[in-house]
């Protein structure tokens, strides 16, 4: 229960409150934006299913920096583990800070944006260095309040609808609606999409700490994935419904207007309030799953040894305190639009290399075990995450070749620093 609930809260979270309206600067269509999200959840369907997989073949914790340094070489488990640290963890958890303090100002202004998230990474945090039965308390309480509070939403969105039947024509397909899911433009609406659903693979992180892991894991990933991706579809055609797409246009806090729309200026802040408190659950899930992974990179290099310290109760407390320092920084020089494609696209091709990784490994040992996860279908799943994964980076490094070039620089430097790392920890 534990880990499903930490797929999902990781995966619902500031992605599906804040990208409409960034995806609406290219799109004009309500149907074409539904098919995105679709699509989105196809592919982290596939994903999930690959790595379901090597979560039962490799039952350790880690994520990419695990099967990345068995699969294929330390220096990309390495580079997957850097990745993970600031583009995986760090910049997602700042981005759903600024989410927050977004939308918690919408609600109460006078309470000051950036500032409001900062004070929330960091009391979040301090929760989760108490114990491991404290991190796992605080995510499943903060998973039933967000997924509460996101049913509340969509009852009220689809009672309007059912009300006013005329609103469900901006989801009908239009002339152009085909025409503009071919142009280079829905890359980077497709990345908002897929930022969306990270998250998908977050049990992997913490697969060592898990009781039965080899099935409890996957199938984690698994129905998480299918569950958030019928509520992203729902919730969507909620905001577009809801408010005239000028409105929603190139606004942070969509819920906010969608709600004010539907509730009136007092209805829309009390849903800001609410969406708030919701996103909570999704900082915590992320606080609490990353460190591992830097903990595992100490573990595995003596110089950077200082990492792998964990208190009595089993908490990575330096990993911990390096993820806080990267996020607070974040936090305050970098804004939401540029944070999230510079991070997206390193991270999207590691987990390129994870789920081409089942592939590696069927050819080298065949099928699993009978008892653990297969993924079905093999060869398809992975392939189709592969090919469209490709498509919105390479859509998105034309449209923004310099952003893309310093995602890249995200991947090359850790791959310098390896031989010089290896050097030193073995001496």
């Amino acid at each position: 229960m534990t880990c499903l609930a930490l797929v999902t809260a990781t995966m619902v979270g500031t992605g599906v409150y804040t990208s409409l309206g960034f995806q609406l600067q290219d799109l004009r269509s309500g149907f074409s934006i539904l098919v995105l999200w679709g699509l989105g959840g196809l592919i982290s369907l596939c994903g999930a299913l690959s790595y379901a997989e090597l979560s039962a073949r490799i039952p350790r914790s880690g994520g990419e920096y695990t099967y990345l340094s068995e699969i294929y070489h330390s220096a990309l488990g390495f580079m997957a583990a850097c990745v993970s640290l600031l583009a995986g963890f760090a910049a997602p958890i700042a981005l759903s800070a600024i989410a927050f303090g977004s939308y918690l100002h919408a609600a109460f202004p006078e309470c000051p944006e950036r500032l409001s998230g900062v004070l929330v990474v960091v009391l979040i945090t301090l929760l989760h260095l108490r114990s491991l039965e404290m991190s796992s308390l605080v995510q499943n309480a903060a998973t039933a309040l967000k997924f509460l509070l996101v049913t509340l939403f969509v009852v009220i969105g689809l009672r309007a609808a059912f009300l006013h039947p005329q609103m469900l024509t901006v989801l009908l397909p239009g002339s152009g609606s085909f025409a503009e899911l071919a142009r280079p433009t829905s890359g980077i609406a497709l990345l908002f999409v897929l930022y969306a659903y990270s998250g998908w693979n977050a049990t992997t992180y913490l697969a060592g700490e898990v009781r039965s892991g080899r099935r409890a894991v996957g199938l984690s990933l698994v129905l998480g994935t299918l569950a958030v991706t019928l509520l992203y579809i729902v919730l969507n055609a909620v905001f577009l419904t809801a408010a005239p797409a000028d409105d929603l246009r190139s606004v942070l806090h969509v819920g906010t207007i969608a709600a004010s729309h539907l509730l009136g200026e007092q209805g829309g802040r009390a849903m800001s309030a609410i969406i708030a408190i919701g996103l909570l659950a999704s900082i915590s899930a992320m606080i609490w799953a990353g460190p591992r992974v830097t903990q595992r990179v100490g573990e595995d290099y003596p110089a950077l040894g200082l990492l792998a310290r964990r208190t009595s109760g089993g908490i990575p407390v330096q990993a911990m305190g390096i993820q806080l320092t990267l996020v607070l920084a974040l936090l305050l020089a970098g804004s939401f639009e540029s944070v999230l494609v510079l991070a997206q696209i390193p991270l999207l091709l590691c987990l390129m290399l994870g789920v081409a990784g089942v592939l590696v490994m069927r050819v080298r040992s065949g099928a699993p075990d009978e008892g653990l996860f297969r993924c079905p279908l093999l060869p398809l799943p992975p392939v189709i995450f592969l090919i469209c994964s490709a498509a919105g980076i390479l859509y998105s490094a034309s449209t923004r070749p310099w952003t893309a070039l310093g995602g890249i620089g995200i991947l090359v430097i850790p791959l310098m620093l390896h031989p010089w790392l290896t050097r030193h920890s073995t001496r």
